[in-house]
């Protein structure tokens, strides 16, 4: 890899309903704040690209009161100026891997349809990975993991260590009749070792080498950590 750019580049869904039922989705904002504060915080500038590029939509859900409260995502809701990012973002196919030093794929459940179709996704992962950069995800993030294949012709995920949101936990959201797969079940025909927290919704990252994964919103601060530690090292 050449010198490092100090950047991170971080992926959103541009997807804002599920495809068979009438539930608004999109980015869960959490995950995004959470590994940005990290990331700004250790000196790194982030640069937030869509699928499409434009508007990012976001899960109503992780919006209510209590879910902003809780997880100290409210202070950057009611910054004007870190929301206006989200307005008019650049799109995938427009990142150049050379510009940065890793990679983060967010979630909410928008990803499942966006992110496992994506072919310009797919093939900037496959060149983060393949340039010796840092590729991590959080909660569903990992959907855009599932059909990157490598220069090898193996699937990136291949008998690596990963986690991302669990079927258990999508029982618990009430959204198992409503996702077109679980992404625990595909992580594992891929033949990913794939583990969990001992308990649903606990924070849980994992690391295998420059592969970095986490289990569901509360763990997004946690794999920003994570990254951070690892960049600092290169």
């Amino acid at each position: 890899m050449a010198a490092p750019t100090n950047r991170i580049l971080i992926i959103v869904t541009s997807v804002g309903e599920y495809e068979k039922v009438g539930y608004r989705t999109g980015l869960w904002l959490g995950e995004l704040t959470h590994f940005y504060d990290v990331a700004e915080q250790a000196g790194f500038a982030c640069t937030v690209a869509g699928i499409k590029g434009g508007y990012v939509p976001l899960d109503p859900e992780s919006l209510a009161h209590e879910v902003l409260d809780e997880l100290g995502t409210d202070k950057r809701y009611a910054d004007r100026e870190f929301m206006n990012k989200l307005e008019n973002t650049i799109s995938v196919a427009e990142a150049d891997v050379e510009d940065y030093d890793a990679i983060y794929l967010t979630g909410g459940h928008g990803v499942m349809f966006d992110f496992h179709q994506s072919q310009a996704l797919e093939t900037l992962i496959a060149r983060f990975h393949e340039t010796d950069r840092i590729v991590s995800a959080v909660c569903h993030g990992p959907c855009g993991l599932l059909d990157v294949t490598l220069s090898s012709g193996e699937p990136l995920v291949k008998g690596k260590n990963v986690t991302g949101f669990s079927w258990p936990e999508e029982e618990l959201a009430q959204r198992a009749d409503a996702v077109p797969y679980s992404l625990q079940d595909e992580l594992q025909k891929l033949g990913a070792s794939y583990t969990t927290a001992d308990k649903p919704f606990d924070s849980y990252v994992v690391e295998d080498g420059r592969l970095i994964t986490g289990q569901n919103p509360g763990s997004a601060e946690a794999v920003g950590k994570a990254v951070v530690k690892k960049l600092q090292k290169q």
